[in-house]
């Protein structure tokens, strides 16, 4: 009776064992742990562009820089330069140019006149030089002032003209180069035709050179020279006279004391 009470409990434990065998047999492995693909990194931001600044420090442009702020117009450059794609192109006279500017007169523009004329000094686009060549093929290019505000490029062997029909110019130098945002200096201030109209004066002849020439009255020294002896011919006849009568003098002399001896 022990000894089956024995066996049943041996076969139980045999059972048991080969279940819990089977079950670790049976159960399929755990998945490999994936490893995590990494994101790449964002590309950054391109760095802010201040044009107070550039200008403040880039040379003598502190009227254009004037203007630019009184008319609000920074602002426009500054988000065009950089919240867009496109870049912005701006041409900045020096002080030099406002000062020989007296006809047409600034003064007598009213705001949004003169707010137009400092927008038309910019382009809405990154232009490096180069790219001027294609530019004076197109025609007449529209400013950021927009409609009839445009101007004209000509490239002659890299140097760029510009044209805006009262102001002709040329970049004198690049004072930032750097896309999106390029600054060019000009000699001019530009001149809309949409603000003085087609009237254009026209462009003064340059003053001929002084014609440098000897006083007529001044004699050279050959003329002196060549002139004394033509002087002294009148007393040089008149010496000539004296000897003659002289000379005659002596023969009437001579023949009255002949004839005294002889009588």
């Amino acid at each position: 009776m022990q000894f089956s009470r024995n066996f049943m409990i041996i076969c139980s434990a045999l059972l048991l064992c080969s279940s819990l065998t089977y079950g670790q047999t049976a159960t399929p492995p755990a998945p490999a742990a994936m490893t995590p693909t990494p994101t790449p990194a964002p590309a950054p931001a391109p760095e802010y562009v201040n044009l107070t600044y550039l200008l403040s420090v880039a040379g003598p442009f502190h009227t254009f820089l004037n203007y630019l702020e009184s008319t609000k117009v920074i602002d426009t450059f500054q988000n065009q330069a950089n919240n867009t794609e496109q870049g912005i192109t701006i041409f900045v006279p020096k002080d030099d140019s406002f000062k020989g500017l007296k006809k047409p007169s600034l003064s007598k523009l009213s705001d949004d006149q003169l707010k137009s004329l400092i927008l038309f000094h910019a382009l809405p686009k990154y232009y490096a030089l180069a790219d001027f060549n294609d530019l004076s093929t197109k025609g007449p290019i529209t400013t950021l002032a927009g409609g009839q505000y445009t101007l004209n490029f000509t490239d002659d062997s890299g140097t760029v003209h510009l044209d805006s029909g009262w102001s002709k110019t040329k970049v004198a130098s690049a004072v930032h180069s750097t896309d999106p945002v390029a600054i060019y200096q000009v000699n001019k201030v530009l001149l809309p035709e949409a603000i003085f109209g087609t009237d254009i004066p026209p462009t003064p002849a340059p003053s001929p050179a002084p014609d440098i020439s000897p006083a007529a009255d001044s004699p050279s020294a050959d003329s002196k020279e060549g002139g004394s002896p033509s002087k002294a011919l009148p007393s040089d006849s008149a010496s000539h006279r004296v000897m003659k009568l002289s000379i005659w003098s002596h023969l009437v002399l001579a023949v009255l004391g002949g004839l005294v001896l002889l009588f």
